[in-house]
């Protein structure tokens, strides 16, 4: 059963709860710690994203298409919509020689506020480019090139290429295929429903590709881990956790969200993966919620703790600003 994770207080009453679970997994797949479940199924949305491109890179996509690390980095982002991310992604689609048009993921509103206002400001509608899951739908579509495969219902879960994805997946995982269950996510494609624990694990792994036995997929799984921590603007965006959780321990532990409040870490000082998802799905949860765990996993240090806390402050305000709760962790 999930536990008690967070307390959102106001004056000296909880008002509102967060439960969940979390679990910690070493490199070697043993269980270091963990908070609740360690081993709850659940859907992995888009913290599944750096594994369904090792087939893609592996194969060489990367040099094929001429693909920068910023580029290869978006292809496993959950971006914010910015200018730089819908630039980026349109950077590569000309590379492929394709347009907006072949992106089947839906028009979505940017995730970044300052994005949507400008849109709205200019009169312009959002479009696929905007959407988070544009960089992964590109690099679905540039599989299907680069295998000479129909790029035409690339999002179905009997396409060649989303065959191709569930296997690797699995290997990320390190779980039998035919035990690796799907839904479809919020932009078209099927998603992955796994036990958190092996969600962990696969970041463990990526983390210390070095290490982590990914046999021919060494080197890929390696690209992909050093370009999201080179660039972990074009992996989230502006003022995000994702990107200040890189940022602030130099790229040392590499933070990933999903959708409905799913999240996944990994740290290279410590060759070990992260995972956690908070029950209710609250995406305001989340940050807080990161912070607590890198500190009760000891990813981070006492510096690097504050300087996460200065950023994002846990506290409720009303709207005059006036400080009136608290946001605790109680795990």
């Amino acid at each position: 059963m999930s536990v008690e994770l967070l307390h959102y207080t106001r004056g000296k009453y909880v008002e509102n709860i967060h439960r969940g679970d979390a679990v910690c997994v070493g490199v070697d797949g043993n269980i270091i710690d963990k908070v609740g479940n360690a081993h709850l199924p659940m859907f992995w949305r888009s913290a599944a994203k750096p594994f369904q491109l090792l087939q893609f890179v592996k194969l060489g996509g990367v040099e094929q298409y001429n693909l920068t690390q910023q580029e290869l980095a978006i292809l496993a982002s959950s971006h914010s919509g910015e200018d730089i991310h819908v630039e980026t992604v349109k950077s590569i689609l000309h590379k492929l020689g394709l347009t907006e048009e072949v992106l089947n993921c839906g028009s979505a509103r940017p995730m970044s506020g300052k994005a949507f206002k400008e849109l709205v400001k200019n009169n312009l509608k959002p479009s696929a480019l905007h959407n988070p899951c544009s960089g992964k739908h590109s690099a679905i579509i540039a599989l299907c090139q680069l295998l000479n495969i129909p790029v035409e219902d690339y999002i179905k879960p009997d396409h060649e290429a989303q065959k191709i994805i569930h296997q690797i997946v699995a290997m990320s995982a390190g779980i039998p295929e035919d035990e690796l269950d799907i839904g479809i996510d919020g932009c078209g494609v099927p998603v992955f429903y796994l036990p958190l624990d092996k969600m962990a694990y696969a970041y463990a792994r990526l983390m210390n590709a070095e290490e982590g036995n990914w046999g021919e997929y060494t080197e890929a799984a390696i690209k992909i881990r050093d370009a999201m921590c080179a660039y972990p603007q074009m992996v989230s965006g502006t003022g995000r956790i994702d990107k200040a959780v890189a940022e602030v321990t130099n790229g040392r532990v590499l933070a990933k969200i999903g959708a409905d409040a799913v999240y996944c870490l990994a740290s290279r000082e410590l060759k070990s993966g992260m995972a956690f998802k908070i029950e209710d799905g609250s995406y305001a949860a989340v940050t807080p919620m990161v912070i607590a765990m890198l500190k009760h996993f000891n990813y981070i240090n006492e510096e690097e703790y504050n300087k996460l806390l200065s950023m994002y402050p846990p506290v409720l305000k009303n709207h005059r600003g006036d400080i009136i709760g608290e946001i605790k962790a109680v795990f």
